[in-house]
């Protein structure tokens, strides 16, 4: 009896499962992370702009490797490489939790992030090579682990500080994650060699400094050093030095910049830029008008926020079947209009708006963005060949990735020029959410570029 065309294959389902568990682990680890740099303040007898250093250290390790991924799938193999550095975050999960000094804990964190980076792009290679046009369907289940890992951490991570202490906020990686490997080991499919290019080691001293530093000033930035400039401006002749270093040697270079004369994979990689603009932007913004100018706790802005992570939470499930149905367009398009319509509250929003109607809507932005990412990358992987897919993660995982900070930073500056211009707090709030709204905007105009149904 033959399958269903419509039905995926279970062994695809395995592949899914066993990808999930690396970005979960370090999703995970992130948002527990993040709740204890206090704690980690105290401990080490530093001040937080050093501590701080323990999850930006982790960042700009990530945007380091991140390069390299499409040649390491080609030349060592996505299963290699994701056996690799799941083990290799585990080990510097358990450094970190050893760690007697800052200096250590921040170079293990350094450490942890260069494997940490590479889990979800050779994640999102190896269900590419497997999901075939149910890429989108496959990708929306699998990422409910990693939404629950970012959902649960903070809370999670507050009860181990309190019963056992900061180290075992990194030792809890360790039985979960053996489990996992083991899991993995068995589960994931040789790998396929496709490639054995050498190292384009005169792109990767461009491009991955100029992505960090570019990072780093992003940071600095949003946090009004002086710095932020000289990051910024480096990068830029970086990033521009390895470009025309891509376009002359397009073959062996870390990036192929030819994907992105297409005009499907062009548009999708903006909607991942967006989207994340869009989110991290929103993260930004929200709990510090509901602290600012609703006057709230920061245990009751925790709680007035959670419509947003179940409004994630609940479409990750069924967008991958809905952009199978009714093609990525559609979907993300909805999606980013559905981002709009829950961002615009909040612009006219007050003191005295209803908590009802503010729950609604972030309800509404919540299930909007998580409908956004999916079909669009989705899209990008089906418009290349498969020879190509390691090059895509590559270039598609750099778009996501920074627009976050891009997006964020953005509007942090903007909201800082807002509060010295306006005439009260509320009404440069308003502005705020203006600006995000117009990521919104935008978002949609590039999803209006993505195909229809993907057919591959």
């Amino acid at each position: 009896m033959s399958q269903s065309p419509d039905r995926v294959d279970r062994r695809v389902w395995v592949i899914a499962a066993a990808c999930s568990c690396g970005p979960l682990m370090s999703g995970l680890d992130s948002t527990m992370v993040n709740v204890s740099l206090d704690t980690l303040s105290s401990a080490f007898a530093v001040p937080l702009g050093t501590i701080q250093w323990v999850t930006t250290g982790y960042l700009l390790a990530l945007a380091l490797s991140l390069p390299l991924s499409g040649w390491l799938v080609d030349r060592v193999g996505a299963r290699r490489i994701f056996l690799g550095c799941f083990a290799g975050f585990i080990v510097c999960s358990v450094l970190s939790g050893f760690a007697t000094s800052i200096q250590l804990l921040i170079l293990y964190r350094l450490l942890q992030g260069i494997a940490g980076g590479l889990l979800a792009p050779m994640m999102q290679m190896m269900m590419a090579r497997h999901a075939g046009r149910h890429m989108a369907r496959i990708i929306g289940v699998a990422a409910m682990p990693v939404m629950v890992g970012q959902m649960f951490g903070p809370s999670l991570g507050g009860v181990i500080l309190g019963l056992l202490g900061w180290r075992w906020i990194f030792f809890v990686n360790v039985p979960v994650g053996i489990l996992a490997i083991c899991f993995a080991w068995f589960a994931l499919p040789r790998d396929e060699i496709t490639s054995a290019r050498r190292l384009d080691l005169i792109g990767f001293v461009m491009i991955s400094p100029g992505l960090a530093l570019l990072l780093q000033g992003l940071v600095s930035w949003a946090h009004g050093n002086a710095t932020a400039a000289l990051s910024l401006i480096a990068s830029v002749l970086l990033i521009a030095g390895f470009t025309w270093h891509a376009l002359r040697h397009p073959v062996t270079t870390l990036i192929d910049l030819r994907l992105f004369k297409a005009d499907i994979f062009r548009a999708a990689a903006a909607t991942q830029f967006l989207s994340n603009a869009i989110n991290f932007g929103g993260q930004l913004l929200l709990p510090l008008w509901f602290l600012k100018v609703r006057d709230a706790s920061p245990s009751a802005t925790g709680l007035m926020l959670f419509p947003l992570g179940l409004g994630i939470f609940c479409g990750l499930p069924i967008m991958g079947r809905l952009s199978e149905r009714f093609g990525a367009r559609a979907i993300s398009g909805a999606g980013a209009a559905l981002s709009l319509i829950g961002t615009l509250p909040f612009v006219f929003a007050n003191a005295g708006t209803s908590y009802g109607l503010l729950g609604v809507a972030l309800f509404v932005r919540g299930f909007g963005g998580g409908s956004i990412t999916i079909p669009s990358a989705a899209a990008a992987y089906a418009s290349v060949p498969r020879e190509s897919l390691g090059h895509a993660t590559t270039s598609i995982n750099i778009c996501q990735r920074f627009g976050g900070p891009t997006g964020s930073a953005g509007l942090a500056i903007f909201l800082q020029f807002a509060l010295l211009h306006a005439a009260t707090e509320a009404d440069a709030y308003h502005w705020a959410f203006c600006a995000l709204a117009s990521l919104a905007a935008a978002g949609l105009l590039t999803a209006s570029r993505l195909p229809g149904r993907v057919a591959r």
